[in-house]
């Protein structure tokens, strides 16, 4: 830890001496190659981690062990990542991309600096030993993490850090799979909910260096790429559309089966390692049963897509069935269905990766399948690769709501635009059904439901951003329901307020008392000490609670018709807010959000 403070300080001096040197906008420019290059530099490492980790579960001391390598490794991963979550990150991981999501809605794009390098250790971990989940969701943490950072460091505006951002989250995923063009539609499409010219060159700049970063560095056996094998046929787009359909379907039970699972393990999340002991033995169970469950499953996606399926059953307990074809589709159906079911468990367990690459892999199996069943028709004949491929796309745009970057990340692995029709086509099929029944995706269901998050809505991305404790006004007159007429006269002549509270001796909120009620009864002094509090008060129609969000608090303005409104937590009375002080805030949020740089 300590070195890694040696070296941000070494580098944070001369680039605070370069900040004096350049404009505003130079110095954001530089800022997003500095974190693309980083932020890529990043995902290299964790990359390159995981791949050793399996290298070394593969040698020859190891392979001893057989099969139970896929039993025992992932079950160690698992509770491993559990045990260092605990007791070194104090359960403060914030695994997913929600996580992100919340940070830039809810905490002004500020990420934790631990978060720079906890996910690289912990996926790392689980995912090496072979826990069944994907390395893009850390490498976004990560890179948002180094992103929020350097703004932070450089005292740059909420605006300018968000951006940074999401160009680290960008480089990440550019340099993961070498495509600078879906690392900028997923900033664009998940991260950033409005774009302007200037903030989009710098998200491409970022891509585009961490891309480099791995173009560089990664091995070829490292990167996930393919070649095409066959060229585009017009006359297959009736199946490409078929394809869409049943993937929009299959997105929609991924969706379900993960948030169900989650359930689950839920209810032992106080208990880390009876958590990670269930779900690390499901796991493991499950890759023993169905090795290419193992990890990531790359390479069991470019065992598909090069036209070597049965290699998909060695060093299974099935390795014998090897020639069964219908047994071979009967086994990749199975898969595609339980890689849902090793994926949740893995991460609801305690181990930290995410769905990216699983969704990928179950696309890539539903897409072989799919052209395969249909090849067994006598006059059929589809190109079992392209249909492979397009697959990948169909459930990751479905399941992550984001088929901008679907479409241009398998275009970029397949070193073009070949497929770029049947592309559009499934992806968009799957994302328009899977967002008919799920309006919100998996990953921010629950939180933009709680309006938590920034969603397409501009005006609640804006009142997402608004604190409702920052709006309530403590300085308040309060009464108690016995107090006399004559104590409240008093209270007005002396003060410049228009609206009371009553409150119990013991904080409970009552009711309220304002000047227009009290108007004609103040020059009737024969009612000052025959009139109480109790009598005069008004129990408004509706009260706002402390962890009511934006929204709810203005349907609840709108549904009394009131100008100010008293906030209670439980019963305890804490304040008043007014819709002005709502409409001031709003506008400044709506400056910060919106404004252009100098």
């Amino acid at each position: 830890m300590k070195i890694l403070q040696l070296i941000t300080q070494s580098i944070r001096f001369p680039l605070f001496k370069i900040q004096k040197y350049l404009t505003k906008r130079q110095f954001f420019m530089l800022s997003s190659v500095l974190v693309g290059l980083s932020s890529g530099a990043a995902a290299l490492i964790l990359k390159t981690s995981v791949h050793y980790i399996h290298l070394l579960l593969s040698t020859h001391y190891v392979s001893l062990l057989n099969n139970l390598i896929y039993l025992l490794a992932p079950l160690f991963g698992i509770l491993i990542t559990s045990l260092i979550v605990r007791y070194v990150f104090k359960r403060k991981l914030g695994r997913g991309i929600s996580n992100i999501l919340y940070e830039i809605a809810q905490k002004s794009s500020f990420v934790a600096k631990d978060k720079i390098y906890s996910h690289i250790l912990t996926s790392s971990i689980t995912v090496g030993f072979g826990g069944s989940a994907g390395l893009e969701s850390p490498i976004v943490v990560t890179g948002s993490a180094i992103g929020s950072n350097f703004g932070r460091i450089y005292i740059l505006t909420y605006k300018e850090r968000t951006v940074l951002l999401a160009a680290g989250a960008a480089a990440g995923i550019a340099a993961v799979f070498n495509a600078p063009i879906a690392g900028v539609m997923f900033a664009l499409e998940i991260l950033l909910p409005e774009i302007i010219a200037t903030e989009m060159i710098a998200v491409i700049i970022a891509a585009v260096s961490g891309a480099l970063m791995s173009k560089i560095i990664l091995r070829e056996d490292i990167l996930f790429f393919f070649q095409l094998q066959e060229h585009f046929d017009f006359h297959n787009l009736p199946f490409y559309i078929g394809l869409g359909i049943i993937l929009g379907f299959i997105s929609l039970y991924y969706s379900k089966t993960t948030l169900k699972i989650e359930g689950l393990l839920g209810k032992y999340k106080p208990q880390v390692v009876k958590r990670a002991l269930i779900g690390g033995t499901i796991v493991g169970v499950l890759s023993f049963l169905f090795p290419p469950l193992f990890g990531e499953g790359y390479s069991s996606i470019k065992l598909l897509a090069n036209g070597n399926p049965e290699a998909l059953l060695n060093d299974s307990i099935f390795e014998s069935m090897n020639g069964n074809e219908f047994f071979l589709l009967f086994f990749i159906g199975l898969i595609m269905m339980i890689k849902v079911f090793a994926t949740s468990f893995t991460l609801s367990a305690g181990g930290n990766g995410g769905n990216f690459a699983p969704t990928l892999f179950v696309g890539a199996f539903a897409g072989f399948l799919y052209s395969k069943l249909w090849n067994l028709i006598n006059g059929i004949t589809l190109p079992i690769s392209n249909f492979t491929l397009v697959g990948m796309s169909g459930v990751l745009s479905g399941v992550m709501h984001a088929p901008l970057t679907a479409i241009f990340l398998i275009a970029e692995i397949t070193g073009g635009y070949e497929l770029m029709i049947p592309l559009m086509i499934v992806s968009s099929l799957s994302f328009v059904i899977s967002r008919h029944f799920e309006p919100y995706s998996m990953d921010t269901k629950k939180l933009a439901q709680k309006g938590l998050i920034f969603t397409e809505n501009k005006d609640q991305n804006i009142l997402t951003q608004i604190k409702i404790s920052n709006l309530i006004d403590t300085d308040v007159l309060t009464l108690h329901p016995e107090n006399r007429l004559g104590k409240l006269v008093y209270l007005v002549r002396n003060n410049n307020k228009s609206i009371f509270a009553i409150v119990a001796a013991n904080g409970d909120f009552k009711g309220v008392v304002t000047l227009d009620r009290i108007r004609d009864m103040m020059f009737n002094e024969a009612l000052y000490e025959k009139t109480t509090m109790k009598d005069i008060m008004k129990i408004p129609r509706k009260v706002i609670n402390i962890e009511d969000n934006m929204q709810t608090v203005l349907r609840k303005f709108d549904q009394c018709n009131e100008w100010t409104l008293p906030v209670i937590e439980g019963k305890r009375f804490v304040g008043f807010i007014s819709k002005s002080k709502i409409h001031v805030e709003y506008r400044a949020q709506l400056i910060e959000q919106t404004g252009v740089y100098e």
